[in-house]
This record gives structure tokens, C-alpha cells and sequence, in this order.
């Protein structure tokens, strides 16, 4: 893939050479995620690139506007960095109108997410025309979610997912974001990835986790409230206890003065970080164009048997001295 750079209004100066390209996109809205940085030597930057340039690949995801150059002279370099297309969507929320509880939206999934994004970024992002077939009814946005994640929501809720791509605008003209609504793909049925497939992947099935969480809550020596949180087979969690004997492993959670409720909730989530998981993360080859966010896939090492079947939550794209690599990260690893 090239990146190709532009001005302030969006015309195209030409592709970015002898540079290190670091994009991530992601369904998650943790920091770090939504954003990119494009690290020059000194010697190779030639002050074309300023606030609100636009970096981009063209008819992909992989792009954003500059919103930050640093410079850096002990290691001889300067970057530039912005949030990319689908980060600048975590920076618009969603907002109940006319004093209701909830923002809702009905119609056809891309009548909505045109009437949506063209609001939020005018000029900028536009939607596509395309009917899907797919409508939803009065479906309830969470109260200020974020542009990216309540139409994230509401298309997993009927099987689809977002498309963003950055389209080239004609010769002299700016391009535009555009967004749109696919079907979400399950590749796990079709194939198998594994280290056959031009495909790197790591796994780890830890089974160390804690899976009885015991909580404690407010009062004193017998008085005390406590709390008992237990894990099943499937991760899920409870107050009946699965794992016993040599299989039981305990943990205490201490939050002193915690009424029922708030104990409940805080230990669930405390028993969430604790509790045993797969983790899988793959980096593969000429697969872009083809898997995205949202996609489902499956993999399996053949020498351990360890298998998986997970949506793909992230995707880096770097280029570093001159090697590309796309890295692909499940739903939820860090």
C-alpha cells in the first residue's frame, strides 16, 4: 500500500517516501487506538505536511488528518500524528434530543449512518446510497455514547459493520470519508488460518486465572459482607461455584465499605480482568481488501490443538525501514 499526503484542503502533494508509517484502527475506544504517527528523519522533511493535512491510503481505512507535529533532535526525527478517520468518530457523541432519555434512530442502516456522519462532518465524511435491505425501529442509542460506537452497536445488532474508506477526489480536488454499512463475514466457516497460510500467530490458553473471587464489602469480623464470584467453564460469571478442589483458584477482593449492590458490580468486574482467557494475535499477509473489523476468523496450531474462533478487533498497518506489515488483533487482546 502507499501513503499519500496532502494540504491543508485536502489537494494531494504526492505519496509519503523514507518514512515510518504506524496506523491502528480498532473497534475499542481505549487510548492509542484511532490514531497514527509518521516518523521522518530530519533530513527528509520538507515542511509540506501541517496542521490538517490529510495522510492517507487511498480505499482504505488507513488514514486521518494531522493534528500534532512533534520534533525530536536527539533521535533526528519528526513526526506527524492524528487520529485516524474512525477515531475522529470517537470524538462526536450522540446526543438525546428534544429532553428524551435517549437518542433512537429508525430507517434503513445507511440512511442513517449517511444522515449521521454527513451531520457530525460536514464536507468531510459522507455516506453511501446503497440500500442494504436492512432497516432498524426505534433502536436506542446508550445515553452520549460516541458517533463511532452507537453505530458500531446498532449495526452489530443485525449482523453488519462499519466500512470506512477514503475515496480519491479528481485531479486538483479533494477526496472524502466515505461510510457505509456491510454484512459482516465469517471467514472461521470457509478456512482455517494457520502458519501454513502466510500467517504468524501466537496464542496463549492460560488457565491460571482466578475463578473465585470472594468480595468484601462493608462491616466488621462476622458482620462483614461478603460476596462470593465464581467462574465457569465458559468464563461466565456467577454465585455458583464450578471449579472445586484442586481446579479452585481464590483470590480476595477487598473494597471496604461497599454496599451489596456496589460490591456485586465492582467484583464482576474486578473477576473480569482476573479470570482465565485465551489470548490470540496474528499478523498475516495479503489478506487486506479482504478481512476486516467486525469479520469473524478461526485459527488453530496443529502441534498444540489450541483453537480459535473470534471477531477481528484490530489492525495495524506499519511500515518500518521499508517492510510493510498488517497485524491483526482479536476482539478484546491488548
Amino acid at each position: 500500500m502507499e501513503l499519500i499526503r496532502t494540504d491543508k484542503y485536502g489537494r494531494e502533494l504526492g505519496y509519503v517516501l523514507k518514512a515510518n508509517i504506524d496506523f491502528e484502527v480498532g473497534e475499542d475506544e481505549q487510548d492509542s487506538i484511532n490514531d497514527f504517527e509518521v516518523e521522518f528523519k530530519r533530513r527528509y522533511w520538507d515542511g509540506s505536511i501541517e496542521d490538517g493535512s490529510r495522510m492517507y491510503s487511498p480505499d482504505t481505512e488507513y488514514g486521518g488528518i494531522v493534528k500534532e507535529i512533534s520534533t525530536d533532535t536527539k533521535a533526528d526525527v519528526i513526526r506527524a500524528k492524528g487520529y485516524t478517520w474512525r477515531g475522529m468518530m470517537t470524538k462526536k457523541i450522540i446526543q438525546p434530543v428534544n429532553n428524551a432519555d435517549y437518542a433512537t434512530a429508525t430507517g434503513e442502516l445507511n440512511a442513517i449512518i449517511k444522515r449521521m456522519v454527513e451531520k457530525a462532518f460536514p464536507g468531510l465524511f459522507y455516506g453511501v446510497e446503497a440500500d442494504t435491505g436492512v432497516s432498524v425501529t426505534n433502536y436506542q442509542f446508550d445515553r452520549y455514547c460516541t458517533l463511532h460506537s452507537g453505530l458500531n452497536k446498532m449495526l452489530k445488532s443485525v449482523g453488519y459493520r462499519l466500512d470506512i474508506r477514503y475515496l480519491q477526489g479528481e485531479v486538483g480536488l479533494a477526496g472524502y470519508v466515505q461510510v457505509g454499512a456491510v454484512p459482516i463475514q465469517d471467514f472461521s466457516k470457509d478456512y482455517e488460518f494457520t502458519n501454513d497460510n502466510n500467517m504468524v500467530f501466537t496464542t496463549d490458553d492460560n488457565k491460571r486465572g482466578v475463578n473465585h473471587l470472594i468480595c468484601l464489602g462493608k462491616g466488621e469480623l462476622k458482620d462483614r459482607l461478603v460476596i462470593h464470584l465464581y467462574t465457569d467453564q465458559n468464563g461466565n460469571i456467577s454465585q455458583t461455584q464450578f471449579f472445586k478442589g484442586n481446579d479452585e483458584i481464590a483470590e480476595v477482593y477487598d473494597s471496604s465499605g461497599s454496599e451489596h449492590d456496589d460490591l456485586l458490580e465492582n467484583g464482576t468486574k474486578k473477576l473480569e480482568t482476573l479470570k482465565s482467557r485465551m489470548s490470540y494475535n496474528m499478523t498475516m499477509e495479503k489478506l487486506e481488501g479482504t478481512l476486516d473489523l467486525g469479520d469473524i476468523v478461526g485459527g488453530k496450531d496443529y502441534l498444540t490443538g489450541i483453537r480459535v474462533t473470534k471477531q477481528v478487533g484490530r489492525k495495524i498497518w506499519t511500515v518500518a525501514e521499508g517492510k510493510e506489515k498488517i497485524e491483526y488483533k482479536l476482539g478484546g487482546e491488548a
